[in-house]
């Protein structure tokens, strides 16, 4: 029986998260399909968890802006998905929903291959923002042993975040003694990267255009910088093992998805 999964949020179109678990259930041989799911509304949403408890789908990956209504949704979640606070992956079995957060397992897989001398035990790490995305990098940092202050135009916003997950806010002084920032923004960072010590890692969640003004900023400067695309395959890798029932295969899916992004212009 075909396995039917895909990826839910609105807009959905631009994702590449279809193209990259598209590439491994190819190469993997599998009997599964894997596309789009744009419900441009939350009740959309709801009808379609609906459908996959029904069994008509075994799971979704979660992007804007649903990933917390996926973990309100859901009849269990992980640890991992209830201290980010937001589900980008859920998966369905016997009538029931299951959340899970991958994001920071995502950003974790990126630093370690494109800046694979950081050392988060210890450091010192900003996150910019306060949102799901900033939260789940917050949390998997945090566990890492990262010492992470929280940046953002909102005080109030960074305080809250930070309580929850052993966090600090602070503020644009924090750069001076950080080895690794993190853009979790939805919207391009003014940051002056002048403030950062030689040596400090920049990080963006964003991947349009694969390199950014913020890591071209970085790239200047002659820090490390770490793509989001790094991140989103970092991602998608435990989602396809949840899916799919086995490790994706050894294959080049991000020069498919550099290609992809080429495209689109």
């Amino acid at each position: 029986m075909t396995v039917v999964a895909g990826v839910a949020g609105w807009p959905i179109l631009q994702s590449l998260s279809p193209l990259i678990q598209t590439a491994w259930i190819e190469a993997a041989g599998l009997d599964a399909v894997y596309g789009f799911h744009g419900p441009e509304d939350e009740a959309g949403f709801e009808a379609l968890v609906a459908r996959g408890r029904s069994g008509g789908l075994r799971g979704l990956n979660v992007t804007a802006p649903y990933k917390g209504l996926a973990l309100t949704l859901a009849d269990e979640a992980s640890q991992t998905a209830r201290a980010s606070g937001s589900a980008n992956l859920l998966v369905f079995e016997g009538g029931r929903a299951w959340a899970h957060s991958t994001d920071g397992a995502g950003l974790m897989a990126a630093l370690a291959e494109q800046a694979p001398d950081f050392d988060p035990r210890g450091a010192d790490v900003v996150v910019l923002g306060a949102g799901g995305a900033a939260r789940a990098a917050v949390a998997v940092l945090v566990s890492s042993g990262a010492r992470v202050g929280v940046l953002n135009r909102t005080r109030s916003r960074a305080d809250a975040l930070a309580a929850d997950l052993g966090a600090r806010a602070v503020d644009i002084g924090a750069l001076d003694t950080a080895t690794l920032l993190i853009n979790a923004l939805s919207v391009p960072p003014k940051v002056d990267l002048s403030r950062l010590p030689a040596g400090a890692t920049v990080m963006d969640m964003a991947y349009r255009p694969l390199k950014t003004p913020f890591l071209a900023q970085a790239g200047a400067r002659g820090l490390t910088g770490v793509d989001g695309l790094a991140m989103l395959i970092g991602q998608a890798r435990p989602s396809f093992e949840a899916l799919f029932g086995r490790p994706p295969p050894e294959i080049d899916v991000r020069g498919l998805a550099v290609r992809a992004l080429e495209a689109r212009g």
